[in-house]
């Protein structure tokens, strides 16, 4: 009898004292999923979770189903009053009627929100943009790649309502035009990441506003956009922050635009797939200027030749870490053991398939 009440005892203390130390530990490195679960374990676990506040700052329905029922009954519980970073990515089933329901019976949990993924939310319209951004002041992330249904007009809320956006991603967002780039230029001086694939209707005049206003920005996608040209590329020089570009598919850009890039002392990360006008002179002008380049792709450049390769490995040899120079048929010494020779740290061969 003294030995089963001893025993009962040691598993109470074990319960109500080392359980929560065990879980404060490893709860902010557990998957939220994985906490979720861990609250139906017990009643020791489930209050000692909920009331540990710091692990429910984050809202993750990524590739979910019935996500927008399920994240209005999320925000209904008390605790995430204080979420900071709510992610949709490829979540199913969220309209614009979810987010008018957040902002109706959820208000003050989105205050503190500072993080949106909306990525293939393919339902959200400049409507339900609007209203969840009406909700969320403090907003600093707004992630809306591959939506078709957003517009200018999208955008014009989100400046309006969104005061300290630093990383936007409008990636496929294929009716935005030049009006967006203008107001985000206009509203959003501190902007440090910009993400605008394949926003086919951008002309260089609603570049050029970003690049002249925003000079704050670290990373610039300007993946598969072909309508860009040097009098646009030109003006990135403008950016000294700058440590990522990405112009693959810049079929307009010229040495002489690449070497305006190369005042960009910063850059680390430097995507020229396709840019089919480049020769060894561009490259090697970033070679000279860009000497903490890591990332690097001249995949399908038939213009670049061993000389740009010999100028990257006098000033990158020690930097460079990725390096794709497949399909560059005027580079003869390609293999593997060649390009080790030029660059000694170079993990990675290939960037492209």
């Amino acid at each position: 009898m003294e030995e089963t009440e001893a025993r009962a005892g040691g598993d109470l203390k074990w319960s109500r004292e080392t359980i929560p130390k065990v879980l404060r530990i490893v709860g902010t490195r557990l998957p939220q999923r994985d906490l979720i679960s861990l609250l139906l374990v017990s009643p020791w676990i489930h209050r000692t979770l909920v009331s540990c506040s710091s692990l429910w700052l984050v809202l993750d329905f990524r590739e979910t189903n019935n996500a927008g029922n399920r994240l209005v009954a999320a925000l209904s519980l008390f605790r995430y009053q204080h979420v900071k970073q709510i992610n949709l990515e490829f979540a199913q089933d969220i309209e614009d009627k979810h987010l008018d329901l957040l902002k109706t019976k959820c208000l003050d949990s989105l205050q503190e929100l500072e993080s949106l993924n909306l990525n293939v939310c393919q339902k959200i319209s400049d409507r339900g943009v609007e209203t969840i951004t009406s909700a969320c002041p403090k907003l600093k992330v707004f992630s809306i790649y591959w939506n078709v249904r957003v517009t200018d007009i999208g955008m014009t809320h989100l400046v309006k309502n969104c005061k300290h956006i630093v990383d936007l991603n409008l990636s496929g967002c294929k009716n935005i035009t030049d009006k967006s780039l203008q107001l985000i230029a206009d509203n959003y001086p501190d902007l440090e990441l910009l993400n605008l694939t394949r926003c086919i209707k951008l002309t260089d005049g609603g570049l050029q506003q970003i690049l002249l206003k925003c000079s704050s920005l670290q990373s610039l996608n300007l993946y598969a956009l072909s309508s860009f040209t040097d009098e646009a590329y030109k003006k990135i020089s403008l950016l000294t922050d700058l440590r990522f570009l990405d112009l693959c598919g810049a079929q307009n850009l010229s040495d002489q635009g690449l070497c305006c890039i190369a005042k960009c002392k910063n850059l680390v990360s430097l995507n020229l797939t396709w840019c089919v006008r480049v020769t060894d002179v561009g490259v090697i002008a970033i070679a000279q200027g860009c000497t903490s380049l890591e990332f690097l792709s001249l995949f399908g450049i038939v213009g670049v030749t061993d000389k740009c390769l010999e100028a990257l490995s006098r000033s990158c040899s020690n930097m460079i870490t990725t390096l794709d120079v497949n399909g560059c048929i005027g580079i003869k010494g390609r293999s593997r053991d060649e390009l080790l020779q030029y660059f000694p740290y170079l993990r990675c061969f290939k960037v492209h398939s």
